[in-house]
């Protein structure tokens, strides 16, 4: 078994090819920076893409040895993606840290949070300074709204890309939560509220994409929402 790292960084990664390379370096580049003690390695899970995304990362991988490690695998969407990432690097690191790839939120306020770990359990960047399509706004309303009512009132942005998690709390939380769940981190933030871990928020900016394109749009994004609400809440109620 390999060393266990302090920190590992799940990134999923569908049809980023404008985008990749640069988040990489970005996040590389501020991590090398960092006292981080036994070491970090991201780990981005290329979700079956179809463009020259796939290309890129092994370039990456290549570029980074040591640092960053490529998983290739078929289209699963967004949540169950997050999730494998998850259940596959819990043993092996102390803490794991979520982001997107897509650049909207980059590591600038990632070593606040890592500095404050030893205190928390539950650490997450509130996305602020983004205005919100309509569809986008319902979504976070309704996750909100689903976790405030059904697992506590604790976490604010339940469904934020920029969540950093202590494995050892949340390990057991990974497993239980169904394959194919749409919004895996909507569900995260509520248990960490119903079991009253020790959270840390604080706002993170967000900007516009300015490569590829969101993945679920207009009607299917509502669409998502409504399967997000139903499955967190049978969550809530299957003896979690």
């Amino acid at each position: 078994m390999k060393e266990k790292k302090s920190l590992i960084v799940v990134m999923p990664v569908y049809n980023e090819e404008g985008a990749i390379a640069a988040v990489l370096k970005k996040w590389t580049d501020q991590l090398d920076t960092m006292e981080i003690p036994s070491g970090y390695e991201i780990h981005a899970y290329n979700d079956g893409s179809k463009d020259r995304t796939a290309a890129i990362l092994a370039e990456c991988a290549e570029t980074y040895s040591g640092k960053v490690c490529v998983h290739n695998k078929p289209n699963s969407g967004h949540g169950p993606t997050i999730l494998q990432g998850y259940r596959e690097n819990a043993e092996r690191a102390e803490w794991l840290f979520q982001i997107d790839s897509d650049d909207e939120m980059g590591p600038e306020g990632f070593e606040q949070l890592w500095c404050k770990r030893e205190n928390y359990d539950f650490l997450i960047g509130i996305r602020m300074g983004r205005k919100q399509a309509l569809p986008r706004m319902i979504v976070s309303f309704v996750s909100r709204l689903s976790v405030r009512v059904f697992y506590g009132r604790s976490v604010w942005d339940v469904n934020t890309p920029y969540r950093l998690m202590r494995s050892s709390a949340f390990q057991e939380i990974y497993t239980m939560i169904p394959n194919d769940t749409f919004a895996p981190n909507v569900i995260i933030s509520g248990m960490a509220a119903r079991r009253k871990m020790r959270c840390f928020q604080f706002p993170v900016r967000q900007k516009d994409r300015q490569t590829g394109e969101v993945s679920i749009k207009k009607w299917k994004l509502l669409k998502a929402a409504a399967k997000s609400f139903w499955q967190t809440i049978a969550f809530r109620f299957r003896g979690s």
